[in-house]
């Protein structure tokens, strides 16, 4: 994924945050990631979306894009709590594992889970090497 990747993929839950960055003409996660708080709360006000959710959003546009991870692999990591590129450099692989695990056990219901130790210690690897770097 890149800055300039489409935003069509948003999860269901942000579906009133999605018809306002596209009444708004952001269409990509480059976009999205570069609005800033006045921005978004100017988005809030005119119809359904919540700032929360679209604080949700930057946050998942960050790990996109500064990580090049694909979208549901952002909104995974967010919703286990491990919501910013510095959160996940501090993590331990294992912590992860674990915390991502659980949601993929509740959401895929029996499929083997996407993250393991493998996949966490590279997305670690990555936040860690975005932060020397910037």
């Amino acid at each position: 994924m890149s800055r300039v990747s489409p935003l069509n993929t948003l999860p269901q839950s942000f579906r009133h945050e999605q018809k306002e960055l596209e009444a708004a003409e952001i269409g990509t996660w480059g976009q999205l990631q570069d609005l800033d708080d006045l921005q978004l709360s100017k988005l809030c006000r005119s119809g359904r979306a919540s700032a929360r959710n679209l604080k949700r959003l930057r946050g998942m546009a960050d790990l996109v894009c500064n990580l090049d991870l694909a979208p549901s692999d952002a909104a995974l990591l967010m919703h286990a709590g491990i919501a910013t590129v510095a959160a996940l450099a501090s993590a331990s692989p294992q912590d992860v594992v674990t915390r991502t695990g659980r949601l993929e056990r509740q959401l895929r219901s029996g499929r083997p889970p996407v993250v393991d130790l493998v996949v966490a210690r590279r997305w670690i690897q990555s936040a860690q090497a975005w932060q020397t770097r910037n």
